[in-house]
């Protein structure tokens, strides 16, 4: 009974199961069928590219094979023409006879010019050098000991010995040809002809593809790459090494590997192989020198060299890969056309069902809308109630803290109220007494007497209405507004409202300003407001100091002006430090402040875009510092405060 709500549950999603396991089933048949689409059409495009490429490199190898025999036997039969000559064997017969020995020179010399060869040489029977045709030259062979070379070791009658060599005397490659010089059946010497084959490997060079010459050992002997020069075409054993070093058959060269190697090996002597890159191409190649080659190999009649040419497989590469990207692409749109079309009827099945599932949850929806829109509206209604009385909180808020900088900033006031008292009634005493000595010299007809204190009457009272003037400004309640003030007449004026406690509590002021003005944009009442309550407060620091002194110090950094107050008074302990600019924390006695000074000029500060900071001075005292803006470019037009 309880297993049948389970099967009830579980029916629905077997249909999902096969279906997806269909689909998966069907994408995998798609891909390998796209994927062997373009590999059959890659593999008939390259083939057909290929037989094409062989063709073509089979004509050029046999090209490149003919002229090289033409270069080589055009020189075939001089080793014979030198042992022939009469003359020559006289000399091997007696090579004491220095006569004997320069006319051999000589025509060694002439016949070398003539046929156009390296060099022309005679070795006698113990293998050294005893007439050359460079025998007058710094590097001449004569007197060289060559008994180790192959061409005299293994030197024949009527045969002519081949070997490809590195001359150990002046460091030239060439191709030597010898042949044994006899009197009849006695060998008596052997006669070499070397021969350059460096015009032929500069043919090679301007040619449309690569090509090689290697000898018996597989050491690259020419080439029409100059970085494939005496590599060999696969690591040598130890006694070929050991061979060719014992025969000096290539001076100390390194012979190291070409890294050649066989992807696939065809007919008639093809491979295809790859070649890695030998440092940067020369850019006087028309053909590349790395990546997937063709190769064909054809060996040299008489000699066990093999000329190798190197076909460029990357365009046939290239196409067959761009034939098989399009036979991917073209069926892979089949494929999905047909899937299309298979998932179009269904989708149409699936449209009629979804039709009326869409209408039933459309009714549904515009229900819950109505319900959800009533809800909306009146969450709107409260919301607008919010923010109304948020904007009123702030209102309220604002108008209380500019009541309360101008409490105090009233405060200051109260403070200041007794000096400027004091300084306001020794004027008017002044005032008095010079009015009335003024009145009692015009009684007596003393006009001179008058009129001097009459003029001392004016200054005074400029002095009163210079402070009454001040207190005014300071007094008035600041509108808020930015303006460029300039920094040293804001200090000018705290000090000047601060000027009768400086005096009672006998403090020094020092000032330490730049040469240039600084200008700031601020709000110059309010910060008047800051530095008087700075000041004020150093001058309480320093009320039981023995020599009282106010340092104010400004600079500029980076688009900022920095005024520093300090006082040499007690310093600010770790505690007081901590709660600085908290409202309401004071230090003073009870009565005398209520501990808003600093937070209010610490928000003044930061109004202005900068900020208020205390630490204490390393020698001691109290060090406030307040950065403000210095006024842009645009602003040093108006009119400073």
């Amino acid at each position: 009974m309880q297993t049948a709500p389970n099967s009830g549950r579980d029916s629905p999603s077997r249909p999902d199961w096969i279906r997806q396991v269909r689909i998966s089933v069907l994408s995998v048949l798609a891909l390998l069928l796209t994927a062997a689409s373009g590999w059959h059409v890659y593999r008939l495009t390259f083939e057909d590219m290929l037989e094409e490429i062989q063709s073509q490199a089979h004509y050029r190898l046999e090209t490149y094979a003919s002229s090289l025999e033409r270069e080589i036997d055009k020189y075939a039969n001089f080793p014979y023409v030198v042992g022939l000559d009469a003359q020559l064997k006289e000399y091997l017969a007696d090579t004491k006879n220095p006569e004997l020995k320069l006319r051999s020179n000589r025509f060694l010399e002439r016949l070398n010019r003539r046929v156009g060869s390296l060099a022309l040489f005679l070795l006698d029977n113990s293998g050294t050098v005893v007439a050359s045709s460079n025998w007058n030259r710094k590097d001449s062979f004569v007197g060289r000991d060559l008994s180790y070379r192959p061409y005299y070791q293994n030197v024949g009658i009527d045969r002519v010995e081949r070997f490809y060599g590195i001359g150990t005397t002046n460091n030239e490659p060439g191709y030597f040809l010898s042949t044994a010089v006899h009197d009849g059946s006695r060998i008596i010497g052997t006669a070499v002809v070397k021969v350059s084959l460096e015009q032929l490997e500069k043919s090679w060079s301007s040619a449309e593809s690569p090509a090689l010459l290697s000898e018996g050992h597989g050491v690259v002997v020419l080439s029409s790459v100059p970085a494939w020069k005496y590599a060999t075409l696969k690591p040598l054993d130890e006694a070929t090494r050991h061979q060719i070093i014992v025969s000096q058959q290539y001076n100390g060269y390194a012979l190291a590997p070409l890294g050649m190697k066989v992807r696939r090996v065809l007919n008639d002597g093809s491979s295809i192989v790859s070649l890695p890159a030998v440092g940067r191409n020369d850019a006087n190649h028309l053909f590349s020198t790395d990546g997937l080659f063709l190769t064909q190999t054809r060996m040299m009649s008489g000699t066990p060299w093999h000329l190798t040419v190197f076909s460029d497989l990357k365009k046939a590469d290239d196409q067959a890969k761009i034939r098989a990207t399009l036979a991917v692409l073209i069926t892979a749109l089949m494929l999905g056309m047909g899937l299309v079309f298979m998932w179009r009827q269904r989708h149409m099945r699936e449209i009629l069902q979804a039709r009326e599932a869409l209408q039933r949850a459309n009714d549904e929806l515009e229900r819950k809308v109505v319900e959800r829109t009533a809800d909306l509206s009146a969450a709107n209604t409260r919301l607008q109630q919010e923010v109304e009385e948020r904007s009123r909180a702030e209102q309220v808020l604002r108008e209380a803290q500019d009541g309360l900088v101008q409490a105090s900033k009233l405060a200051v006031i109260g403070q200041l109220s007794a000096g400027l008292a004091h300084e306001l009634n020794q004027p008017l005493a002044a005032l008095s007494t010079l009015s009335g000595n003024a009145v009692k010299f015009l009684a007596r007809g003393n006009v001179e007497m008058a009129s001097s204190n009459l003029a001392r009457i004016g200054p005074l009272v400029e002095r009163m209405g210079l402070m009454t003037g001040q207190l005014k400004g300071f007094a008035r309640k600041s509108s808020g507004e930015a303006r460029l003030v300039v920094l040293s007449r804001s200090v000018d004026n705290a000090l000047f409202l601060q000027e009768q406690r400086l005096l009672r509590g006998r403090v020094s002021v020092k000032i330490d300003f730049p040469e240039k003005e600084l200008r700031v944009w601020c709000d110059p009442n309010r910060l008047e407001q800051v530095l008087v309550n700075l000041i004020g407060n150093a001058i309480d620091a320093m009320e039981h100091a023995a020599e009282p002194r106010i340092e104010l110090q400004a600079s500029e950094s980076e688009g900022m002006a920095r005024l520093q107050v300090r006082d040499h008074g007690p310093g600010l302990s770790e505690e007081i430090l901590a709660h600085l600019f908290e409202p309401f924390f004071t230090t003073k006695a009870p009565g005398v402040g209520l501990g808003l000074g600093l937070p209010i000029s610490a928000g003044i500060v930061r109004d202005f875009g900068g900020e208020l900071t205390a630490w204490n001075a390393p020698d001691g005292g109290a060090i406030f510092a307040l950065t403000i803006p210095i006024s842009k470019e645009s602003e040093r037009n108006a009119a400073p405060a």
